[in-house]
């Protein structure tokens, strides 16, 4: 990486008329937006087909696509749908809001429609997607088409026979969803086609795609399904621990995520096959990728399944540098970003260390006594040149509703730190931005509410928490031409323009 900026913003965000930001024409006029005000990155959020809480982070699978993202506009221009098919959906109403029910009840009845419409078994691409990608799309598709044919209901819930994957069952269900298997094939070929071709795009503009991985897959998976010997459950597939963070200043219980363990020890026996095979897929898809939870390789908070909070879990090890010098020699070196936010420790820092992956610095934290880490090695003149710097990232509070949150004691000492005491609130949101333009890190991403000055109304998620998250998107009168301006000239002026 060369001293660059990008910007933090979901795909699901962008402006587009169906409901949901997508590889529509809005992302093709966004990835311009960002060339002309100077980025190099754009930064996005998991691609994955999202689950109940329509959170990225729990998806039913680690390689496959969120067709939400599919371009209805593509599909209206192929001819497999029309104009006026598209247009009697109902969407929501709410320029701002992504309605997830309204999108999972209109938008897959037009996908199918697509589906029965287009020529696919003389479609020699399609063929050899499918041929490809057989190795996760065969599990994939037939989990999906069981998952309906189950009423959505978790595979934990499914028949005995189907759920423990026995011979006969697989047999049978191949033979009687043919049709709906091959339906999610299609869906999965739309969206990688798709998606290559705005990774084309925005390459060709001087554009790189930052995308983020969980560390952990969703227990409901075609991963944990299809291949439950990578994670720490019994003989009938029950986790015997799940993921979560332990209690902090932000949360008195701690998180409980749910999501199956792995079983480190079959994982290193294998030579870390499965973890190859994973990021090798990634960097078909993305230029970098976060890693969400990196201290989860170092040491991962284990805590017994079926506890309702996080208050009884324990640390246990990781794998350590192992898993990444594998990574390497199979792969070679590789663009990561390490999430390596939270109670860092002494082993995590070296694990970053000796890795190489450029860390995270989020300035929220430097001054926010809730923080669990080090508030000083969240001070931008501590950022070393080996880092990735933040406003805050999707879990935090925008800038300005971080603002307001924060006590008068912690707002004094960041005004003394930027030695303002006279700038409005309203206005201190770029001095913040201007800070951490002006560190030593390689690389700075804003979330695009931060540029925008937008209150905590805008943010993405507020983590332990379901039902108002995920949800929020620009409209297209957001990206102004003053806006672009403006941050052009704040990433000419510290060093961090793209002169591509």
């Amino acid at each position: 990486m060369n001293r660059s900026a990008g910007i933090l913003l979901p795909l699901s965000s962008l402006p587009s008329k169906y409901g949901i930001g997508c590889f529509s024409k809005s992302a093709y006029e966004f990835v311009d937006w960002l060339k002309e005000a100077g980025q190099s990155y754009w930064q996005i959020l998991p691609l994955g087909p999202t689950s109940y809480g329509d959170s990225p982070y729990q998806s039913f699978s680690t390689f496959a696509g969120n067709p939400y993202f599919i371009s209805l506009e593509a599909l209206i221009e192929e001819g497999v749908l029309t104009k006026e098919e598209c247009d009697a959906v109902d969407f929501g109403t709410k320029a701002r809001d992504i309605d997830y029910e309204k999108l999972y009840l209109g938008r897959y009845p037009l996908l199918r429609k697509a589906y029965e419409r287009s020529h696919i078994h003389t479609n020699p691409d399609y063929q050899k997607f499918v041929a490809e990608n057989n190795w996760w799309l065969s599990d994939y598709a037939l989990f999906m088409a069981v998952k309906d044919r189950f009423d959505g209901a978790a595979w934990t819930k499914w028949a005995e026979d189907i759920r423990l994957r026995w011979g006969n069952a697989m047999d049978y269900y191949r033979r009687e969803l043919y049709f709906d298997i091959e339906f999610q094939q299609y869906l999965q070929y739309l969206f990688y086609r798709q998606w290559n071709q705005l990774k084309t795009y925005a390459n060709e503009r001087g554009i790189q795609l930052i995308g983020d991985i969980p560390i952990y897959v969703s227990m409901d998976s075609a991963d944990a399904w299809a291949h439950p010997e990578l994670f720490q459950l019994d003989a009938d597939n029950v986790p015997l621990a799940v993921a979560g963070c332990p209690p902090d200043g932000f949360s008195a219980d701690g998180q409980l995520w749910g999501n199956p363990l792995y079983r480190w020890d079959y994982h290193r026996e294998t030579g870390y096959r499965w973890w190859i095979s994973r990021l090798a897929y990634c960097f078909r898809l993305y230029d970098v990728v976060r890693i969400d939870h990196f201290r989860g390789f170092d040491e991962y908070y284990s805590i017994p399944y079926g506890d309702t909070s996080a208050v009884n879990g324990h640390w246990e090890k990781g794998p350590g540098i192992d898993l990444f010098r594998k990574v390497e020699q199979a792969l070679g070196w590789k663009q990561v970003i390490a999430e390596d936010l939270g109670y860092v420790t002494d082993s995590v820092r070296r694990l970053v260390q000796e890795s190489g992956f450029p860390g995270m610095k989020v300035l929220e934290f430097a001054f926010d006594s809730r923080d669990s880490g080090c508030a000083n090695d969240y001070l931008p003149h501590n950022y070393p040149e080996n880092s990735v710097a933040y406003t805050g990232t999707h879990d935090n509070e925008t800038l300005a509703g971080w603002w307001k949150s924060i006590t008068p004691e912690e707002q004094k000492m960041a005004r003394d730190y930027l030695c303002d005491q006279y700038t409005p609130q309203s206005k201190l949101g770029k001095s913040f931005i201007s800070l951490i333009l002006r560190s030593r890190s390689v690389l700075c991403v804003i979330p695009m509410q931060d540029y925008m000055g937008l209150d905590n109304r805008s943010r993405i998620n507020k983590p332990s928490t379901v039902g108002t998250n995920w949800k929020w998107r620009l409209t297209e009168s957001d990206l102004t031409e003053d806006l672009k301006q403006e941050i052009r000239g704040m990433t000419l002026r510290y060093g961090r323009m793209n002169w591509n």
